[in-house]
Formats: structure tokens, sequence, C-alpha cells
């Protein structure tokens, strides 16, 4: 019974694990437009968004499976547990992404974002603790986890940067109205995303110790 119990808890990993790949390329996917709007691109982070949703269902699925035919205790109740809170989490940041590339696509013809480095960087900020986080989950990394935890201030900080940004563009009539919109708006997903992977980490730590 524990051998097969532990079969069906690699599977479930595995299922993580393809989850997080799809979220990883959502998130690169829709960053990459920053700099180069392509609607077919966009795309595809929207098939992005579409398969991880039914990762979200499959893995949802089989955590309430094991629950009921299992009755798992102590560190498999809360791996099982922590698994479903994750991937909520996860979902979110497959939603955002599809936002993200929804409002990229639609910048005005011939705006640049390379001007304007700050939200570049908080993009990269905002990947990194993502693979982070993910790969804490791959490792059982807890010391890695609670990093995570801690780098969503720097996430922050750059949000209140790119806000800084965008306020001296309007002052020197430098920027289109519509665009400060979007850009506020990819900078909030962005942060929300950090958010997401704060979330999750605290779940990695949880399943972890407790």
């Amino acid at each position: 019974m524990r051998t097969r119990f532990d079969e069906e808890l690699n599977l479930l990993n595995s299922e993580m694990l393809e989850m997080g790949v799809l979220i990883e390329s959502a998130i690169k996917g829709a960053v990459d437009l920053l700099n180069n709007r392509d609607r077919q691109k966009a795309e595809k982070i929207f098939e992005y968004e579409e398969e991880i949703d039914k990762m979200e269902l499959l893995i949802q699925n089989h955590c309430l499976r094991l629950l009921l035919e299992q009755q798992p205790v102590a560190r498999d109740l809360r791996t099982i547990s922590s698994t479903l809170k994750m991937i909520t989490d996860m979902e979110r940041i497959g939603d955002q992404c599809r936002d993200i590339a929804e409002i990229t696509v639609n910048l005005p013809e011939g705006f640049k974002v390379k001007s304007m480095d700050h939200i570049i960087e908080m993009a990269d900020a905002t990947i990194k603790m993502v693979n982070d986080t993910l790969q804490s989950y791959v490792d059982r990394d807890i010391e890695k986890a609670e990093k995570i935890v801690r780098d969503d201030d720097i996430v922050d900080d750059y949000f209140i940067k790119v806000r800084d940004d965008l306020i001296e563009m309007i002052k020197n009539d430098t920027i289109d109205a519509a665009a400060i919109v979007d850009l506020m708006m990819i900078a909030k997903y962005l942060e929300r995303i950090a958010d997401h992977a704060v979330n999750i980490s605290k779940w990695v730590i949880f399943s972890i110790r407790g």
C-alpha cells in the first residue's frame, strides 16, 4: 500500500513540474513581448494559460483522489494540502501572464518599452522569483524558499520606481496617455506574480517544516 502511495506522490510531483515548466514559459514569453511585440507570440502565451488551467484541474483531481482513497496523515497530508494551495497561485500567475500579453501587444504603435529600464528590471526580478520558487519546490530547499519571501521587497521597490518613471514622463509630456495606464497595469501584474511566488514559497516551507 505504501509503495503504491509513493508512486502516486511521485506522479503528483511530475505533474507539478510540468505545470511549473508551463508557468516559466508563460512568464518569460510575456516579458519578452515588452521588447518584441508580436501577435503570434502573444497567442502562444494564451495557449500556455489554457494548458496551465488544464494542469490545475488535473492536479486538483489527483490530490482529492489521494485524500479520499489514502487518507494521508502528517507529512504526506501537508504535501498534498500544500500542493492544492500552490496550484491556485500557479494558475493565477498564468492568468496574469495572459493579461500582460494582451496589454503589451496593444501598446501604441512605435512605443518603445526599452526606454523604461526599471520595468524591464522589475520583470527580470519577477522571473527570477518564480524560477527560484519552483526550484525550491523541486529541491525541497527551505532556505531558498525563505529567501524568496524576503526578495518580494525587491519587486515592490521596482514598482515604486516604475510609478515614479511614469510620473516623470507625464510631467515631460513624453508618453502617450493610454500607454501610462497600460504600463502601470503591467507593473501591477508583475507585482502580483511576485506575490504569488511568495505564497508558493510559504507553502513549500509548510510542506517541509509544518
